[in-house]
């Protein structure tokens, strides 16, 4: 059955593991929905029955589904061919008169983060994940494939929960700061074991924790916890574009990068590199990106 379509509805997503912003707009950039959120959608991670059903789970995204002409989607996990091509069918198939593009939330960071749209910049992401690539004014560059939460992401929501979960199994943390932690948390061993390895999401799960660092700041360790993590990222990612930091501003996209911006900026002073802008949630610079282009 064929739909007449009047006029454009234009679906912009931000999604990493943990959650997903969906926005509606119509050519001008007028909101014609209130603005929606689901359960992340990482295609790297999640099976084609679970993506399906946190999508339909929404009754707003369910009912105007024949209305949406234009799917913009910036995810966690869409970097790589196959994750990609599921989460593209996935979208073709529930929003089935729009044109869909899904790209890696890296280019959601650049979008939302340059000041204009042929500024060079290196773009950083700290969320649930983390990831850092290189923005030409034209094109992303990336020198380091991100392996995901197992081997990387550094200083990424889940890199702190993980360490939050050592130190407190391996009797790190101050006294105060232990006691906090388990009063606030169930941190049972069979618990933890189950969440990580019986559980979907796990990244997801371990980044959960991060909220207590920012709760606890006035902490020493807490403040060392913090650094040292960003610290292993810009030597690990940051770093990687040693020359270009020497004449471009690195930005950042994320609300790890959000909350800890004091911290990054010391360690930017440390390293030589100057911070560019620091954005919590990249769906709004992504409206205004794409409205323009329309």
């Amino acid at each position: 059955m064929e739909f007449l379509i009047l006029k454009l509805m234009i679906l912009i997503v931000d999604s990493g593991s943990t959650k997903c912003d969906w926005v509606a707009v119509d050519k001008d950039g007028n909101q014609t929905l209130e603005k929606m959120r689901t359960k992340g959608l990482n295609p790297a991670i999640l099976p084609e029955k679970k993506l399906r059903k946190r999508i339909k789970k929404n009754k707003d995204l369910q009912n105007n589904r024949k209305d949406i002409t234009h799917v913009f989607f910036y995810g966690a996990g869409c970097g790589t061919e196959k994750p990609n091509a599921l989460l593209t069918k996935v979208l073709k198939d529930i929003f089935f008169n729009a044109e869909i593009h899904v790209h890696e939330d890296t280019m959601a960071a650049v979008y939302s983060t340059i000041n204009h749209e042929e500024e060079q910049a290196v773009v950083c992401i700290l969320g649930t994940g983390s990831n850092c690539s290189y923005f030409d004014g034209k094109e992303e560059h990336q020198k380091v494939k991100s392996l995901g939460y197992s081997i990387m992401d550094d200083a990424s929501g889940n890199y702190y929960g993980r360490q939050l979960i050592r130190d407190y199994y391996f009797n790190h943390m101050p006294e105060d700061i232990r006691v906090a932690f388990s009063h606030k948390y169930n941190v049972s061993d069979d618990y933890i074991k189950y969440n990580l390895y019986k559980q979907g999401n796990p990244n997801a799960y371990l980044a959960a924790f991060a909220e207590f660092m920012f709760l606890n700041k006035e902490s020493e360790y807490i403040q060392n916890l913090i650094k040292d993590g960003i610290r292993l990222f810009a030597k690990n990612m940051i770093m990687q574009f040693a020359e270009e930091v020497k004449t471009v501003p690195v930005h950042f996209a994320g609300s790890i990068a959000y909350f800890a911006q004091d911290e990054i900026k010391e360690v930017a002073t440390e390293m030589g590199f100057k911070v560019g802008n620091i954005v919590r949630r990249p769906i709004e610079g992504l409206v205004s990106f794409h409205t323009s282009k329309l």
